[in-house]
């Protein structure tokens, strides 16, 4: 879309209030719903099409959005002012063909951020991992100490079940999403970069080009904001920003680092050293070392927005994290039951190999005694056959590996690329690739071998469909 064309959207979009209706191809993305939930709460009626029904469709139909599953012109509404798409909808979509071909206004979901962006004070969080957490944590801290804010974002809050919400305060938190260039079209007042990890190389083309993105995205912070990125990123010294802090759980010649982590009771206390000061007595009831960090840059955007120091101690220790976001399935604490000590199961959305490198060494971290199972789902046959060997390698942190076959997502299949590819170069023994119906037949069988002394930890990986497998192998395993 050239400049001129983009202009041309974000003019059309600029009067939402003049909206009465409108259509979601692809409701039920993460990113769709909460959309359709804004337009919800300002009184537009909304429908929408997704090819599978969800949880999250359920609720949509709950919240009184019709939502239908075949795709057929037939069924959808023809009196629309607006229809928004997802870009992980396919070109030849029959729907999204009709609409197009019939001169309706059709723009994707980038673009309906970016209107809504151009008239609030804004708090993007951008990066290939880490966004989902700390865009959640922002927002948490904004609502849950009287700030305020409407929050777009790209998980469920665990505190709230939901990832939208509105607020009179004319302040939105929105999470940036890299993936086509969507969060160019976004005006940040604070801007937060959390990683530029290889990414979506199937529409970037190589690590370079996908790194100017987020050069770019940076640099659209308005004059006089504030750019918080992840110390040492390579490319942040390329982002022009009147302001700029950098954070960090290690490095004390970031702006902002912590200081004093223990780790305590399967989460962390710990102290925030700031431009202006040290802020001591944090307390942050969830794993991962991963996860400090990112509350770390969401303290960052709390105290540059002056909010009370208590309040943000506060709303970090009462933060309950982002459903598949190192969520614990079944609890930490040791529960017995005839003389077996019960697993704890961990679902998570790690999709890309940093991801699972860091989801799996905090999980060895805070449970260093016990045997670590990991079932992952890869995401994409391209985002598979770009980082096959560094999979591998983060899946090796584990005892036992099982894979399952690719989830294809928007794509077609890719001749030679299967799970195979990462599993042959896993070093350890103790792997397997299954079937899902497979799976849930080892779980039954290998329920009642957990360890009896220390249990087990059992890590649910992916961002595909797997996450529909977690509540057959909760109830597998606590009923063991």
């Amino acid at each position: 879309m050239s400049n001129n064309q983009h202009q041309a959207t974000a003019t059309a979009l600029s009067s939402l209030k003049d909206i009465h209706s409108v259509y979601f191809i692809g409701i039920g993305g993460i990113g769709m719903s909460a959309l359709a939930r804004y337009f919800i709460a300002k009184g537009v009626m909304v429908s929408g099409y997704d090819k599978t029904e969800t949880e999250l469709t359920k609720k949509l139909v709950e919240e009184g959005i019709p939502v239908h599953y075949t795709e057929d012109v037939n069924n959808i509404p023809k009196d629309v002012d607006l229809v928004v798409y997802t870009p992980a909808v396919p070109k030849q979509h029959a729907e999204l063909v009709y609409y197009q071909e019939n001169n309706y206004k059709v723009v994707k979901r980038s673009d309906v951020l970016g209107a809504i962006s151009a008239d609030t004070f804004n708090i993007c969080v951008a990066g290939t991992h880490g966004k989902t957490t700390v865009s959640t944590m922002v927002a948490h801290i904004l609502r849950d100490s009287g700030y305020g804010c409407n929050a777009f974002l790209g998980g469920i809050s665990t505190n709230y079940n939901t990832n939208f919400w509105s607020d009179p305060n004319n302040v939105s938190v929105i999470e940036a999403d890299e993936y086509d260039r969507s969060f160019l079209k976004l005006s940040p007042d604070v801007a937060i970069i959390t990683a530029m990890d290889a990414d979506h190389l199937d529409i970037y083309g190589d690590e370079a080009t996908m790194q100017q993105a987020f050069v770019e995205f940076g640099s659209k912070v308005k004059p006089g904001g504030l750019l918080i990125s992840k110390f040492g990123l390579t490319k942040a010294k390329d982002i022009k920003a009147d302001n700029k802090w950098t954070y960090s759980t290690t490095n004390d010649a970031a702006s902002v680092y912590t200081l004093d982590i223990k780790i305590q009771e399967g989460g962390y206390d710990f102290n925030v050293q700031l431009p202006g000061g040290m802020i001591s007595g944090f307390r942050l009831n969830m794993g991962g070392m991963h996860n400090v960090e990112n509350a770390v840059a969401a303290i960052a955007v709390a105290y540059k927005l002056e909010i009370d120091e208590e309040k943000i101690k506060a709303a970090i220790a009462s933060f309950r994290g982002v459903k598949r976001r190192f969520e614990y399935v079944l609890p930490w604490e040791p529960k017995e039951k005839g003389g077996y000590v019960y697993p704890i199961l961990i679902d998570d959305y790690a999709h890309h190999p940093e991801e699972l490198r860091a989801l799996l060494r905090s999980t060895r971290n805070l449970f260093p005694q016990r045997k670590i199972t990991v079932i992952f789902q890869p995401h994409l046959f391209s985002r598979t056959k770009d980082f096959a060997n560094e999979f591998s390698s983060s899946l090796d942190i584990a005892d036992r590996i099982i894979l399952l076959p690719i989830y294809p997502a928007r794509e077609l299949p890719m001749e030679g690329v299967t799970s195979e590819i990462i599993l042959k170069n896993i070093q350890g023994e103790d792997k397997q690739l299954l079937s899902k119906e497979e799976l849930l037949d080892w779980a039954r069988r290998y329920a009642n071998e957990i360890d009896k002394e220390f249990g087990e930890v059992i890590v649910v990986a992916g961002a595909g469909d797997i996450d529909q497998l977690v509540a057959p192998l909760k109830q597998i395993f606590a009923n063991a």
